[in-house]
């Protein structure tokens, strides 16, 4: 399932489910239940009225008894906790490990203070975008990592190649899946005063991108404060058989403000973030320059290269790229993905590539790909959504500020 459609499935479900028709909903969204992967929490989700959906060969909940839409406004007033336990969790270990992953990423790695991470791409010879991964320095010899689920396979499957030849050319390297721990994300305003009831580091003192091994609730866990929303937040992988009674103490010490929050709302809250959903946002054909994230690109990687397509990303550096992704504010029907963008003379000057009605805003937005010139904010455009034209405007994003805990 493609993220774009997220928003309208939940919709669609909760249709269904309101008309009784819930034959309907099993037959059309869990034909292949027997298959789906379930995580530890999977049976939490259904006791607490998750509405579960295949989702990157998983069953995963898509929203709980409240709307997307009230989900989605909670999260920014309260806060959110998700089970994305779907996503996988690596740690690259040995003396060598940087340099090895250096030759895959964009990321100065070996330039991040121990404890602390980023956002980085994953990128093929042509310079196309793998997928995208934040990424830890714990020491000088480890590196933790989270890849996107539904890229799990192709993912470790190109470490993999690459690590057989590093370490034939005696490379010091090894890997360890994390497939026996599952990932938390808690989110928003009440994240670290309900988090802090649990564990007696000061939270205050970790700030945005940065790492931390340490107890909670009594579990041995590793804390990343980072987050899919926007707002200031939290990753925590716990081992899978604390996953439970974590999930039970998070929405215990927020007295019912912190709520469970499915993938519709996290969808939405992505989107107003400005943040790419893989296969919608990035592809195997689009670079990073592209994408908007050449601030990705350290200083250093710019000068030496080093790392797959180097030649084709540093030379859109230098020329700037034909296209390049944008946001968009529009009129009419919320524009979908692959929903064409037209400039003012009715000529094709890109495609949506993920947009629906913003819960926060009261406003449609969407992002997409424009070639470069029409990209910049205050362009007028027209989006075309079921055969119609519909105003719209490029906009900066995020479309909500974001709110990450940083040194003031």
């Amino acid at each position: 399932m493609r993220g774009a459609g997220l928003w309208q499935l939940g919709q669609s479900i909760t249709r269904r489910v309101a008309q009784g028709d819930k034959k309907a909903v099993a037959r059309r969204y869990f034909a292949s239940e027997a298959e789906l992967k379930k995580t530890v929490l999977y049976d939490f989700h259904v006791a607490n009225g998750g509405k579960m959906v295949p989702f990157a060969g998983w069953g995963m909940p898509i929203q709980y008894k409240d709307s997307i839409m009230d989900s989605t406004l909670n999260c920014r007033q309260n806060g959110s906790l998700f089970d994305v336990s779907h996503m996988c969790g690596l740690s690259l270990k040995g003396k060598d490990s940087i340099p090895f992953l250096e030759k895959l990423v964009i990321a100065d790695v070996a330039g991040l203070a121990p404890g602390t991470g980023t956002l980085t791409v994953f990128t093929n010879e042509k310079g196309g975008s793998i997928d995208d991964s934040v990424i830890t320095k714990v020491t000088d010899d480890h590196i933790y990592l989270v890849v996107n689920a539904g890229c799990r396979d192709k993912d470790l499957a190109h470490i993999e190649e690459h690590m057989k030849a590093f370490k034939a050319k005696g490379g010091d390297v090894s890997w360890h899946i994390h497939d026996e721990r599952s990932l938390l994300a808690l989110q928003g305003p009440l994240a670290a005063p309900t988090l802090q009831h649990l564990t007696k580091e000061d939270l205050s003192k970790l700030y945005f991108g940065e790492f931390r091994i340490l107890d909670i609730n009594g579990a041995h866990c590793f804390l990343t404060r980072t987050g899919y929303t926007g707002e200031d937040g939290f990753e925590i992988s716990v081992p899978s058989e604390h996953a439970v009674d974590l999930a039970k103490a998070i929405l215990e010490k927020s007295e019912g403000k912190v709520r469970l929050t499915g993938l519709g709302a996290r969808d939405s809250l992505r989107l107003e973030a400005g943040l790419c959903l893989y296969g919608n946002d990035m592809e195997q054909h689009v670079t990073p320059v592209e994408a908007g994230l050449t601030w990705a690109i350290g200083k250093r990687r710019r000068a030496e290269g080093g790392f797959l397509g180097a030649e084709v990303i540093l030379k859109q550096l230098e020329e700037g790229p034909s296209i390049r992704r944008a946001g968009f504010i529009s009129s009419g029907p919320p524009a979908r993905s692959h929903s064409e963008i037209q400039n003012e003379k009715g000529e094709t000057i890109g495609e949506v590539t993920s947009g629906g009605f913003s819960p926060c805003l009261k406003k449609n937005i969407a992002m997409g790909y424009v070639k470069s010139g029409s990209h910049k904010a205050g362009t007028k455009v027209k989006i075309i959504v079921r055969g119609k034209a519909y105003d719209g405007t490029v906009t900066k994003m995020p479309f909500v500020p974001t709110k990450y805990y940083k040194p003031s």
